[in-house]
């Protein structure tokens, strides 16, 4: 009996520790940003769709050297460029917008974009993510 309540305890002991570590490694990847590389790696080539509890919020599209096409997915694009600052990838589209930069995180096979030190705002998710970019025609473009 005394065996067996020690193997118990040890196989106990041993799943403990195993669901502590898969618990630790799942959120370390969640809880450390992406430098540059690792968020052009990831975005290069591709359309990310977002959401934002649980609605819509809008799509990006990525291409070399750090240009990029964000839409609300109203008809409408705006035309910038992202760079690495910080722990903080910046989007920058043009002189009438203010800069918004973001820490992305990887969550599994998705993104997690977060506005740095703003725990009111909530977290964008990548939603689905397509290689073809959006269709952005221009501003009124017409017939």
């Amino acid at each position: 009996m005394q065996k067996r309540s020690r193997l118990c305890y040890i196989l106990n002991m041993k799943f403990i520790l195993s669901a502590l570590l898969c618990l630790n490694f799942s959120t370390s990847s969640a809880d450390t940003s992406m430098s540059a590389d690792e968020f052009e790696s990831y975005t290069n080539g591709q359309t990310l769709y977002y959401s934002q509890n649980g609605s819509v919020y809008g799509a990006e599209s990525y291409f070399e050297g750090g240009r990029v096409h964000w839409s609300f997915l109203d008809g409408n694009c705006l035309f910038g460029t992202w760079q690495q600052r910080e722990d903080m990838i910046c989007f920058e589209y043009g002189p009438d917008i203010e800069i918004q930069c973001w820490q992305f995180f990887k969550d599994g096979d998705r993104l997690i974009a977060k506005f740095p030190d703003d725990e009111l705002s909530a977290p964008l998710y990548e939603a689905s993510r397509a290689p073809t970019p959006l269709e952005c025609p221009g501003p009124e473009v017409g017939v």
